[in-house]
């Protein structure tokens, strides 16, 4: 079956890997990805620049095309989108959010509310133990456990999950016809049925070693808070506690033993400020009670502007600190909210990270 034009645009979007804010401005002014994609160098140049043009517009590689195409023909497997209602709506606050995601699995579950458990590739029997018993715990509160398919305590976190209505999604760093590694190849086979698999990489693509940083920031980005289980001080869970404060997401950690190498990690962690838990209910109670799994209705393109934000902006330029002082909202929903509207051609981004109303008609 051929590449329908949409998927085709948005995973041409997805393999050029351009600027968010750049290509946030290119959809507003085109309107969609195949027109964009289809538009004279010339237009595209003069909204970015010649170096920009060229990279928007260079045609997809053959070969990458036709096994997407092949990927795509089976209809477990998607593409969701910005313009999707289902693009996970915690991704969106984020400055380099992919413009489209690949998946398998229950598609339900990319808007539910994420909590991230990670640590060692190596974890210890009784730190295994732990990520599947907190995992499980926290998704029968309605929490969708995420985490990346690795070894350890990774993938102990998606099987103490996978029993539970909220489930688990795998954030993966290669293109979803590969399972890497290929020891996770069961348990990501029991993801696709009754989970979710997730990557922002086409159909074809290896693991390479670039890819997991990247991978990490979305495992924390689909998430309300991240738990490390175990971790050495060299372990990439320390990138992603990182990253998950850097998106303002909660960091928590487990401690344990002194004389253990894989709790020096998670001590650190506790040391610069994440929060220190012993039960799941304990990151309940650090969160302010059991999460709602329901998503919010919100805007994106082509359908009506979510009215109390728009509302609240005025027409004057005004700052993320402003919104959420009128709205009383949280700042990543809000931010969320604007970039769905910005594409939407609601508002417009301004210098100094402003954000103003437009007018129409």
């Amino acid at each position: 079956m051929p590449l329908d034009s949409r998927s085709l645009a948005w995973s041409s979007l997805a393999q050029k890997r351009l600027p968010s804010p750049a290509l946030v401005a290119l959809l507003r002014h085109f309107g969609n990805p195949e027109a964009l994609l289809a538009a004279p160098r010339a237009r595209v140049a003069a909204m970015t620049s010649p170096a920009l043009a060229d990279r928007v517009l260079a045609p997809l590689d053959r070969d990458v095309l036709d096994l997407t195409s092949r990927w795509l023909d089976n209809p477990a497997h998607h593409v969701v989108a910005w313009d999707d209602d289902d693009y996970p709506p915690a991704l969106l606050a984020l400055p380099d959010a992919p413009p489209a995601l690949f998946m398998m699995g229950r598609r339900e579950l990319m808007t539910r509310t994420g909590f991230a458990i990670i640590g060692s590739r190596h974890g210890t029997p009784q730190g295994l133990a732990t990520a599947r018993e907190f995992a499980h715990a926290l998704a029968e509160t309605g929490l969708t456990i995420v985490s990346g398919l690795a070894l350890g305590i990774d993938a102990a976190a998606h099987e103490g999950a996978l029993g539970t209505e909220a489930s688990t999604i795998a954030v993966v760093g290669t293109g979803l016809d590969r399972v890497y590694p290929a020891r996770n190849r069961a348990l990501a086979l029991r993801l696709a049925e009754r989970g979710a698999l997730v990557s922002e990489y086409l159909p074809g693509t290896p693991p390479r070693k670039e890819h997991f940083p990247q991978r990490n920031r979305l495992i924390s980005g689909m998430s309300c808070g991240v738990l490390v289980v175990e971790a050495t001080l060299s372990s990439g869970s320390l990138i992603t506690a990182r990253l998950a404060g850097d998106q303002g997401r909660d960091v928590f950690a487990i401690p344990g033993s002194i004389h253990s190498p894989f709790s020096k990690g998670c001590h650190k962690l506790i040391r610069d400020g994440a929060k220190l838990v012993e039960t799941a209910q304990d990151v309940l109670d650090e969160m302010r009670g059991a999460p709602r799994t329901e998503p919010a209705a919100r805007a994106h393109p082509g359908h009506t502007a979510a009215t109390p934000l728009l509302a609240a902006m005025g027409y004057d330029p005004v700052t993320l600190d402003v919104l959420v002082e009128r709205t009383r909202a949280p700042a990543d929903a809000i931010a969320s909210e604007l970039v769905v509207l910005e594409l939407d051609g609601h508002v417009s981004s301004l210098p100094g990270g402003r954000w103003q109303r437009v007018a129409h008609g």
